[in-house]
């Protein structure tokens, strides 16, 4: 399996110096309030013009903390930049407030569900396979995710479908060894070593795999007729050897039935034939034909 490594000085979420919009609110309702009345008294005829920085100041106060104000859902966070500095993440619901010369970047953090497209890979044995993944990914550091990798949700498209093409070509599909894991037979193992390779892909971009896991299995079209056949003539050997060794305890047992109880001697010609015969009847794919010796046992 492959590690992936990068010489990206990465970046590291911290907390923004946002504040709750409430506060902020009533402070620009007051701003609002003071301006509104102060232009209505500079208008009239008699109004002191010392109302006019007064005027000016509430104004001003009321535009910049409107310019100020931001909304954030349940699992979604503000990057908070300064002139392309960045000052920190904040991840609070609700109506908040940054000073309007901040500017904020909104990065969602909830859950994200990815299918990726069947990739035809070559498996630990060369054979061509077709294999898919899902996976269960998120954001768990939005300051890796936005500077440290131009598009993230691109980079992860890339990374899942480079980790599934690792896994497939570092197991084999099938079983042909003994307690060798393969693709098809140890979904476990196969999943936990996919989410590993994953979460070590993910990392710099401060991606988080929850879960993952083989949505499709099979061999490529041009080898699956014959992988098939390989697959039929192992199932009719292991059958086959099955009902061979139960065969063979049933001619032991009425062997040894026969003689312990006194039924029928036989010698070893006669024994080696109704051995023969009862092979035949046990082990035949079709039902066998009895015939009956009207004569005598011994000619």
């Amino acid at each position: 399996m492959s590690e992936f490594n990068t010489d990206l000085k990465a970046s590291r979420e911290r907390a923004a110096s946002a504040m709750s919009g409430w506060f902020m609110l009533l402070v620009v309702l007051v701003a609002l309030g003071t301006g509104v009345s102060s232009i209505i008294r500079l208008t009239a005829d008699d109004g002191p013009l010392t109302l006019l920085p007064l005027t000016v100041a509430a104004m001003t106060a009321f535009v910049v903390g409107v310019k100020g104000f931001y909304i954030l859902q349940p699992n979604q966070a503000a990057v908070i930049l300064l002139f392309g500095s960045y000052r920190g993440t904040d991840r609070a619901t609700g109506l908040r407030w940054v000073w309007p010369w901040m500017s904020k970047e909104l990065v969602s953090v909830r859950a994200n569900n990815m299918v990726s497209e069947a990739l035809k890979v070559n498996d630990r044995r060369g054979n061509p396979i077709e294999i898919a993944a899902q996976v269960v990914w998120r954001v768990s550091d939005t300051a890796q995710a936005l500077f440290d990798i131009d598009d993230y949700r691109a980079f992860v498209v890339v990374q899942i479908e480079a980790a599934v093409r690792t896994i497939g070509s570092a197991y084999a599909y099938d079983d042909m060894g003994p307690e060798e894991v393969t693709l098809r037979g140890h979904h476990d193992e196969v999943n936990a070593a996919l989410k590993a390779e994953l979460k070590a892909r993910l990392a710099v971009a401060g991606i988080t795999v929850d879960e993952c896991g083989l949505t499709h299995l099979a061999y490529a079209a041009e080898i699956a007729g014959a992988m098939l056949r390989r697959q039929q003539a192992e199932a009719v050997v292991a059958a086959r050897t099955t009902l061979v060794a139960g065969a063979v305890g049933m001619v032991e047992l009425a062997l040894e039935q026969l003689a312990t109880r006194g039924v029928v001697e036989l010698d070893g010609e006669r024994r080696a034939a109704m051995v023969s015969n009862l092979m035949v009847v046990l082990c035949g794919e079709r039902d066998t034909q009895p015939i009956v010796n009207a004569g005598m046992l011994h000619p």
